[in-house]
């Protein structure tokens, strides 16, 4: 009985973001206001450093993110001066829920929603706010980070990112990318082998000649430094938004 009093609410909160999804995403793409963005760190592990860097998390250590946002969009003529602000909130106790193993579709559609009410249940936002919950990692325990990802129907992300300053870069990256995912982008990377999309993975496209790239499209997450090698960006800084994914977020029409 449990079990089913369980799936109807989690179909309930489904059928209410349902509700509101579709004039959230279209005041979104208007981008005449900021898009707010609600951080949430959490520690992936029990490790005493992990959980000392969190505690000294406040907004200005994602202040790059927040001038990546705004440089990009004034060279897309965006209207918002600041189209992404960044707030961040205490998080829970609990993870969200890990991705199903198996891609099945209904094990997908089940882990969807129960990653939706976890994040339904982080309230301090508002309802049309992105919420990326960021897991730290202390690197001398895990040295290869898993997955992150970022959903737009409930504009969640979720982020793995490794608890030292030194990595405070890289880990901007993958916000900023799990970020545009959650308001309409798409991946500009081949899955199979991780190397950028040729020509819209690429930084600049028109570049000749055309390797080694000077920067990173943002959703193809590396700079191509030659035909069949690419390198992750330590910066947001040597990062752009390509055409492609400008269109894809209604920075060009």
């Amino acid at each position: 009985m449990w079990k089913w009093i369980r799936v109807a609410a989690l179909l309930l909160v489904f059928a209410s973001v349902s509700s509101n999804e579709w004039l959230t995403r279209r005041r979104l793409w208007t981008w005449e206001q900021p898009a707010v963005v609600a951080i949430y760190p959490l520690a992936g592990d029990a490790s005493a450093s992990t959980a000392a860097y969190i505690s000294r998390l406040g907004a200005a250590d994602f202040a790059d993110i927040e001038r990546f946002f705004a440089a990009e969009a004034r060279r897309y003529s965006v209207a918002a001066v600041q189209p992404v602000l960044i707030r961040v909130y205490p998080g829970a106790s609990a993870l969200p829920p890990s991705p199903p193993q198996a891609s099945s579709g209904l094990a997908v559609v089940w882990w969807s929603l129960k990653l939706r009410l976890y994040a339904w249940r982080m309230s301090h936002a508002g309802d049309g706010a992105i919420r990326v919950f960021v897991i730290f990692h202390d690197d001398r325990r895990l040295p290869l980070l898993p997955h992150s990802l970022g959903l737009q129907r409930g504009r969640i992300g979720v982020v793995h990112a490794f608890a030292t300053p030194r990595m405070a870069g890289s880990n901007d990256v993958v916000i900023a990318h799990e970020i545009l995912h959650a308001v309409g982008a798409t991946d500009r990377y081949d899955l199979a082998t991780n190397l950028p999309l040729v020509p819209d993975g690429l930084g600049d496209p028109d570049r000749r000649p055309l390797f080694p790239q000077d920067t990173a499209e943002l959703m193809a997450g590396r700079r191509m430094t030659a035909p069949d090698a690419a390198e992750i960006p330590v910066a947001l800084a040597q990062c752009v938004i390509g055409n492609t994914t400008a269109w894809e977020i209604h920075w060009l029409r």
